[in-house]
């Protein structure tokens, strides 16, 4: 590869002719120089030549400007609109009755005659009289037919009819003569030809960024152009007969211009605040832009809608994630803005493109910059690196024959041959009907395999790029099998956790019923099987299930009957608690929770009389024969099935208990024999003395805090 290298392109579009001169330095294209001289006169009309010699006038007008400068120029790289394009599938039969075995040469020209009747159907479709005014520039076979019945290849078959179809795809004969006769006209020869799309793509949307949904609108003077990307390739080209020219006959209309004043005051606005212009009648007027644009916001807001009609029709119906615009027409005023209203697209997500977003270039700083030489460059870059070719590749040993207007891959191949990729796709296998909780399920069977595809006897992808006569085959993949399917397939893996209750480790699972049999996770499912899976989330389910019913019982309400009423005291209750907080048995187990326990308490008769904001009575301290007494006297007495209790007698949840208020009264002597008991001694003859402070008293004496009692038996004489 040389290290310079200058290439000469032309982009002869509706309104003007652009001419490009790069020079490829080490991978780096840099523009040395762009020329653009509009028409004469209307020689071009949405895109095509009508007027070859006023063309090809312009053509040698840059040439030999070019030439001054860059030493001469003898090719050149052009492109052809890729709306021009046409796609139509034909038929063709023959009959071979009584006639010597079929041989490569007769199934070749059956083949050629069903392209000949689909370019009849391309002139028919076209209203033009000559079918052979269209190149066939690709073409497949879709398949052959011996005697009605379809058949793999027709060499040295006999029967009575042979019949092929084909799908072929063709560019309009006129639209490749008139760009050669232009050329030759100016002295010229063809060095490469691209499509105008592919140009503008391959250099303004790289491959990387194919793989976003985008549009690409180049808006020349006579038509817009659009190529849309998604999923690494370009998935579609469309073209509306509505471009700039539609701008400037409004402009035309609304302010008397004739057609070229027309198209300089619209450049005009896009620079400045205020124009001046001469009217047909030869008045000179002045007028703010903006009241200009205005005047023209119809004819923007048609152009708007005809543009992303189109985009929405090959986009399947959806608005693209951006769209980017380029071509003179591109600056339009406000255009942007009402393409991205009627595509429902944020105002950010349509954007103006020009040559600063091409990479790897350089542009001198003398020549102009702007949308309207993105695809001139493209050309120029495309036509080198990317320029259209045939590609024959086989497909089961059948040749195709490719028009190479991307990077052809397998996938486009099998589509060319007309294979339909979903008759050599295994069929799944036989799904299962079952029952789970009450409710039908299908588990379907495992997919059918995909085909084998193979390229060149090595195995291969959809998406992998051919080259010319590439081998490819296909073979039919292997049919799917009945589901596998275990219990444990059918529940959350998050429903099986590993937890701690008290001080042991558990995993809680679960429960699994197999027609209503105790079941297991790893047990495979069959057709017609009735599941049941109850799953263990609170706590109840959980200590209930690993024997904690004792846990369970203590947490319930304790609760007591008091005087008929039942009476609930929480605090006695026992407590439950995950990771150190209080629970509940309604809360959920989760993944490494740890369950803690605090049984219940049984309360005294005192504490119980105490919660209930009742006195068990009151005391004094006195001194009994010697040693410190507490005596009392109740307030309120207790009864558990009509057996008085204790203060410290302990009452567990569920008695029934009655509780009498009790008049309170002063302690006496007497009192002091429900707390202390009484022993007469030995030598004692049955009379006492009763003593309070020393001194002789008797059983109803009051007595109070801090008395000293005594009982005294006198001795008896022998």
């Amino acid at each position: 590869m040389k290290n310079k290298q200058k290439i000469f392109a032309l982009d002869i579009g509706t309104r003007s002719v652009v001419g490009i001169i790069l020079e490829e330095i080490e991978g780096i294209f840099q523009v040395s120089d762009i020329l653009v001289e509009e028409h004469k006169k209307r020689a071009m009309l949405d895109g095509q030549i009508h007027d070859v010699p006023a063309v090809a006038e312009v053509i040698c007008s840059i040439k030999e400007q070019l030439e001054k400068k860059h030493g001469p120029l003898h090719k050149v790289c052009v492109a052809a609109a890729g709306r021009a394009l046409k796609t139509e599938i034909a038929s063709c039969t023959s009959n071979i009755k009584g006639k010597p075995l079929l041989q490569k040469n007769d199934i070749l020209h059956l083949e050629l005659s069903a392209v000949q009747q689909a370019q009849a159907l391309a002139a028919e479709n076209e209203h033009d009289t000559k079918d052979y005014h269209y190149y066939c520039v690709g073409y497949s076979v879709l398949f052959y037919r011996l005697d009605g019945e379809e058949i793999g290849s027709l060499i040295d078959q006999q029967g009575d009819v042979a019949t092929v179809e084909i799908i072929a795809t063709f560019l309009p004969r006129v639209v490749v003569e008139s760009l050669i006769a232009a050329l030759n006209r100016a002295g010229l020869e063809m060095d490469a030809l691209t499509l105008e799309p592919i140009a503008a793509i391959n250099v303004l949307i790289p491959e990387s960024m194919r793989r976003l949904n985008v549009a690409l609108v180049d808006i020349g003077a006579g038509t817009s152009d659009i190529a849309i990307t998604n999923m690494g390739t370009v998935i579609a080209y469309g073209m509306v007969p509505t471009a700039g020219d539609e701008i400037t006959e409004a402009l035309s209309n609304e302010l008397l211009l004739d057609f070229p004043l027309a198209e300089q005051a619209k450049r005009e606005l896009q620079t400045r605040e205020e124009i001046t212009v001469t009217d047909i009648l030869g008045f000179e007027t002045s007028y703010p832009a903006h009241e200009v644009v205005e005047k023209i916001t119809p004819a923007v807001n048609r152009l708007a809608e005809e543009i992303s009609k189109e985009i929405l029709r090959l986009n399947n119906g959806k608005p693209p994630q951006a769209v980017m615009l380029v071509g003179g027409g591109s600056l339009t005023p406000a255009l942007p803005t009402r393409l991205g209203a009627s595509l429902q697209l944020p105002h950010n997500r349509v954007a103006v493109r020009g040559v600063e977003a091409i990479q790897n270039i350089a542009i001198l700083e003398e020549v102009t910059k702007g949308p309207d030489l993105v695809t001139p460059i493209g050309i120029a870059i495309a036509a080198k690196q990317a320029p259209v070719q045939y590609v024959t590749a086989h497909v089961n040993k059948q040749p195709v024959r490719l028009f190479e207007v991307k990077d052809l891959t397998v996938g486009d191949c099998l589509l060319a041959a007309g294979l339909k990729l979903s008759k050599w796709h295994g069929v799944p296998g036989n799904g299962f009907f079952v029952s789970v909780n009450g409710q039908d399920i299908s588990l379907p069977g495992g997919h059918g395999h995909p085909p084998v595809i193979e390229k060149n006897g090595l195995p291969s992808s959809l998406d992998e790029n051919i080259k010319n006569n590439d081998m490819i085959s296909v073979h039919r993949g292997k049919d799917g099998t009945p589901p596998r399917v275990t219990i444990g397939d059918l529940i959350d893996a998050s429903s099986s956790k590993q937890i701690v209750i008290g001080d042991k480790d558990y995993v809680v699972t679960p429960l699994v019923y197999r027609n209503n049999l105790t079941a297991s996770l790893d047990e495979t499912i069959q057709d017609r099987d009735s599941i049941r899976i109850e799953l263990m989330e609170s706590l109840f389910d959980v200590l209930k299930h690993f024997g904690y019913e004792e846990w369970i019982e203590s947490t319930k309400p304790y609760r007591i009957s008091i005087n008929g009423k039942e009476t609930f005291f929480p605090a006695y209750s026992g407590k439950l608690f995950i990771k150190g907080f209080e629970a509940k048995l309604s809360s959920k187990i989760q993944q490494n929770d740890i369950v803690s326990f605090k049984p219940g308490s049984t309360p005294t008769v005192k504490e119980l009389l105490a919660k209930k904001q009742l006195t068990a009575g009151s005391t004094i301290l006195i001194t009994f024969n010697g040693k410190k007494v507490e005596l009392m006297k109740e307030s309120s007495r207790v009864y558990r099935n009509g057996t008085h209790l204790k203060m410290d007698d302990r009452l567990s949840s569920g008695d029934t208990i009655e509780i009498e208020a009790q008049q309170m009264s002063s302690f006496i002597f007497q009192d002091l024999f429900n707390s202390v008991e009484v022993n007469m001694p030995a030598h004692a003859n049955g009379s006492f003395v009763l003593l309070k402070n020393g001194e002789e008293t008797t059983f109803y004496e009051e007595i109070q805090q801090g008395d000293e009692l005594e009982i005294v038996w006198p001795k008896v004489s022998r």
